[in-house]
Parts: C-alpha cells; sequence; structure tokens
C-alpha cells in the first residue's frame, strides 16, 4: 500500500479524533502530537507485518461550520 488517508476531526470532547478512509482503523489523541503517534500505533496494530504498512500517511483535517442565513 502506498498511502493511506486519516479524516482527523476535532472531538467536540477535546483534542482530536482520526478515521482512516477505506480501512477499519480509527484513533484518538489529546494534541496533534499524540494522535499522530496514536495513529502509528493503530497502524502497527492493524497491519500484520511492516511491509504491509503505508508508504504514506496523509492527514485531512476536517472542519464543519454551520451558520444560519
Amino acid at each position: 500500500m502506498k498511502e493511506l488517508f486519516f479524516l482527523v476531526e476535532e472531538d467536540p470532547e477535546g483534542g482530536y479524533t482520526a478515521q482512516a478512509v477505506g480501512e477499519n482503523i480509527f484513533t484518538q489523541g489529546e494534541t496533534i502530537s499524540e494522535l499522530k503517534n496514536m495513529i502509528r500505533d493503530a497502524i502497527d496494530c492493524h497491519y500484520d507485518s511492516p511491509s504491509q504498512w503505508p508508504q504514506l500517511v496523509r492527514l485531512h483535517f476536517v472542519k464543519d461550520e454551520v451558520f444560519a442565513l
């Protein structure tokens, strides 16, 4: 696998959540730095061997904004 994309959102209760696109990987962290470490750990747990790991991990930060007219 060459790339793995994660959708990153701010958690309403604090911190961040990350969900992989196309894989069943979900994790969270209090800071962006902690989230990156948790993503590495989640990838390690998800795949059987390092040869299956993605070569590149992309984080796509999603922010929903709502406004009334």
